[in-house]
């Protein structure tokens, strides 16, 4: 399964890396294409627009190198990954998004109120513009199908700057059809537009990677699906302190899981695993769950570790030597079991020799004779018989 699991992630790779070659040679060939021609029909607005296409060849760039360094195993610096890589390259992304839109707007408007004349771009011009839109609008498709295979939120947004681009060459179409009607303003007014729809794209990838990077949550309709999940798993009596955030478009979740207070520990790890098994079944997204297993509903009470400790089993068997030593009940015992439940430790002595006394009657002896101890519980015994066992509160 693990090695099914590697050869998944290196296909998925595999075709990221692929879509990405395919956009980045389009967009290096529209690119050099729109601004020659934008420059030999004197067109600020199909220049522009080919600056935002090689623009979309630099991120393209950057997104090749963070697939490939972001989607290497986890090593001994980087231990949960190398996820977080696609997450800073997409801040980036966003952040060469917005100077190129505003090296764009600036120039535009001042073109736009220099009041220069803009010559008639002619019909093969306005050409050229459809197909490019026709073209970024197929590699915008073809990368967004990619990016939901492969759950990658970097080719996400990488394809969504392809869409930026069909819409910025949508305006550009129309300047150029008004510039070869005599009106040339519309083509500067124009490439002030796009301007403001690339730094928009640009904005947009910084906001969704800073909230990544801040560990924001999920929504709260998921959250709370994931909580019923959860709790909907044999054996789980609540769930509490659900944690989620996510990492270059996968998602982390760690959970506290409530069960019965008897049970045992190998037992309750297997609930646990239930727990995370239909959690990443439920959301495939889902990259990694840690639960924690809690014997009582303990929410809202803050870390345990950050508060007073109860004894371990060497203080207790100590403690509980000195007070008992000398009843047979304690010299006889066959094993001692440690309930940590209230804030006290109850204990459950288990009995291999028949003692003709009721166990309660014992039990409450051995209670008496540690009455000074603040942290003990409930004590119980347990005798152990080949028929039956009898137990005590």
């Amino acid at each position: 399964m693990h090695h099914s699991a590697e050869r998944q992630e290196e296909q998925m790779s595999r075709d990221a890396r692929h879509v990405t070659h395919v956009g980045a040679w389009l967009d290096g060939g529209l690119g050099l294409l729109k601004m020659a021609t934008g420059f030999w029909v004197g067109s600020s607005a199909l220049i522009a627009d080919g600056v935002h296409s090689l623009s979309d060849l630099v991120t393209n760039g950057f997104v090749l190198a963070a697939i490939h360094y972001g989607h290497q195993a986890p090593d001994h610096d980087h231990q949960y990954g190398h996820g977080r890589i696609e997450t800073l390259t997409t801040l980036l992304l966003g952040s060469v998004l917005i100077f190129v839109a505003g090296g764009i707007a600036w120039s535009s408007l001042e073109r736009l109120f220099s009041g220069r004349q803009v010559p008639q771009p002619g019909l093969w011009a306005i050409l050229l513009a459809g197909l490019a839109l026709v073209a970024k609008e197929w590699i915008f498709r073809y990368t967004m199908r990619v990016a939901k295979r492969v759950r990658s939120r970097l080719l996400e947004a990488n394809a969504w700057h392809a869409r930026s681009d069909a819409l910025s060459t949508v305006v550009v179409l129309i300047a150029m059809i008004a510039a070869q009607m005599g009106l040339g303003w519309v083509d500067a007014a124009a490439a002030t537009i796009v301007g403001l729809l690339v730094g928009k794209v640009g904005w947009d990838l910084l906001w969704e990677s800073a909230r990544e990077l801040v560990d924001t949550a999920l929504p709260d309709d998921a959250q709370r699906q994931m909580h019923d999940v959860a709790e909907g798993v044999p054996g789980v009596e609540s769930v509490h302190d659900l944690r989620t955030r996510r990492s270059a478009g996968w998602v982390i979740v760690d959970l506290h899981v409530v069960v019965a207070r008897r049970v045992s520990v190998s037992e309750a790890h297997e609930i646990g695993n239930e727990v995370s098994r239909r959690l990443r079944h439920t959301f495939p997204s889902l990259t990694d769950v840690t639960f924690h297993i809690d014997p009582e509903d303990d929410a809202g009470e803050g870390d345990p570790s950050q508060l007073p400790g109860l004894p371990l089993r060497p203080e207790v068997e100590a403690t509980l030597d000195n007070r008992w030593y000398a009843h047979p009940v304690w010299r006889t015992r066959a094993e001692l079991q440690l309930h940590y439940l209230g804030g006290r430790v109850s204990v459950s002595l288990i009995i291999g020799d028949p003692v003709h006394q009721p166990p309660q009657c014992l039990a409450s002896q051995l209670k008496a004779l540690a009455d000074d101890v603040t942290w003990l519980g409930n004590v119980e015994v347990l005798f152990i018989t080949r028929a039956t066992s009898h137990a005590a509160d």
